[in-house]
């Protein structure tokens, strides 16, 4: 511990109040976050406390659990909510906070509840303002790094399915390219201007290989339409079914499959790891599986029953459980069996709701019943130009965000603690 840090009780640290009623039928839509127990749920015409601020949830599962606001923002009833920080920075006394584990400190009975009176004794080791606000600083700006790189890859991810739905699902640039015939207009500049979104008269502007590889992709693009199964689809495509396009390989009923020793597993990957996106503490199984039943970063992955998702997974290595389809494929690229399973979802999801069982799913045939309308090799060679790099650069993202955690959770404990100066840091951390 350093010397100029000192010991107080958590009253002298904050001080926090119960936030205030506001009922689903009072809230009305505006710019202020309302915050409960369990972070922000929805917004309100008006604000009780201003920003930026902390929460507490007060009562229910998420007792205990912390969540900060940078703006003026409406406090539930639910929680409790610092009303002064006692000159403290309120970001540091965030992180202080969150790593107290308040949910241990439950004064209720039936229902878990958390007194503030009840905690104002605990003693915390505190240091002075200026290294709070270094601290604050250093660790903020790890989360921001993390917050943009999620931003980014929401804007990337639309960028792909907004490209996939327009080529593989309404087929734009081949209706451009008829309707451009209908009018006696260029049909391949109709359609690289269906690809690019810009005018036609603005093509000429591109630089020589964007204009070359744009004219590249709209020429692999057919000028009529003809009948399938799926309805019309481009002249030389194929309606056919995901199940024949890609291999959906289901995961193991891993409890059969317990761990050599306590050192040598795997992580088991269920439902909840490819929601969360890591396999924090997740179940462990055998380390020596079939290969095709160990998950690694990159590898596409489908839960089929319970919560529907698909996505990248990007966890590090695991063991695929039961529920879990791995999605591979020799036949298409990966962002095509990606995009055309993500497609599907939404119709899947509804499947799933209709079924009369405890926990809704849905079978093969489903996945044989799900069509995509798909083009030749030569047009996945090209079009993986344009799109492969989205899908590379989102898994590299998060493979980014992954290690920024990772320094981040190491660093965090440390610094609240004492244990490390935070003059010790690298400046990188603190910009």
């Amino acid at each position: 511990m350093q010397s100029d840090w000192h010991q107080i009780t958590l009253g002298e640290f904050v001080r926090l109040q119960r936030g205030h009623d506001l009922t689903a039928s009072e809230q009305r839509p505006g710019h202020f976050p309302v915050m409960g127990s369990a972070g922000q749920n929805g917004t309100h015409s008006e604000f009780k406390a201003f920003g930026p601020g902390v929460v507490i949830g007060r009562s229910g599962a998420s007792m205990g659990r912390v969540h900060y606001c940078e703006t003026d923002y409406w406090p539930h009833n639910t929680c409790l909510y610092v009303t002064d920080f006692l000159e403290n920075n309120p970001l540091f006394a965030f992180y202080k906070l969150a790593e107290l584990d308040l949910a241990r400190y439950n004064s209720g009975s039936a229902q878990p509840s958390l007194n503030r009176n009840y905690i104002y004794g605990m003693p915390l080791w505190i240091p002075g303002r200026h290294i709070q606000d270094r601290i604050a600083q250093v660790i903020h700006s790890i989360d921001k790094k993390i917050d943009l790189n999620r931003r980014i890859n929401q804007t990337l991810e639309a960028m792909a399915q907004a490209i996939f739905k327009s080529w593989f699902v309404d087929f734009d640039p081949v209706k451009a390219k008829i309707a451009a015939l209908a009018e006696g207009r260029d049909p391949l500049r109709a359609a690289m201007s269906a690809i690019s979104g810009k005018p036609e008269e603005e093509l000429d502007a591109l630089p020589t290989e964007s204009f070359e590889q744009l004219a590249a992709t709209a020429a692999l693009f057919p000028d009529e339409m003809v009948e399938s199964a799926l309805g019309e689809i481009p002249k030389g495509w194929e309606a056919k079914s995901l199940d024949s396009v890609a291999n959906y390989l289901n995961g193991l009923a891993l409890q059969k499959f317990p761990p050599q020793s306590v050192s040598d597993f795997l992580p088991v990957i269920k439902i909840a790891q490819l929601r969360a996106g890591h396999t924090g503490g997740a179940d462990k199984a055998a380390s020596k599986l079939k290969p095709e039943y160990i998950v690694c970063d990159g590898d596409v992955l489908f839960s089929w029953s319970g919560s529907l998702e698909v996505d990248v997974w990007t966890g590090g290595v695991g063991a695929l459980n039961q529920h879990l389809f791995k999605v591979t494929s020799s036949v298409v690229p990966k962002w095509f069996y990606l995009l055309a399973t993500k497609h599907h979802l939404a119709n899947f999801r509804e499947i799933a709701a209709n079924k009369a069982t405890t926990m809704g799913h849905i079978q093969r045939k489903h996945l044989t019943d799900a069509r995509i309308a798909t083009p030749s090799a030569d047009f996945f060679a090209q079009a993986a130009k344009l799109i492969s790099p989205l899908i590379d650069e989102i898994i590299s993202i998060r493979l980014q965000s992954r290690e920024l955690t990772k320094t981040r959770d190491a660093l965090l404990p440390k610094l609240l603690s004492g244990e490390i100066c935070v003059s010790e840091i690298p400046m990188e951390h603190a910009k």
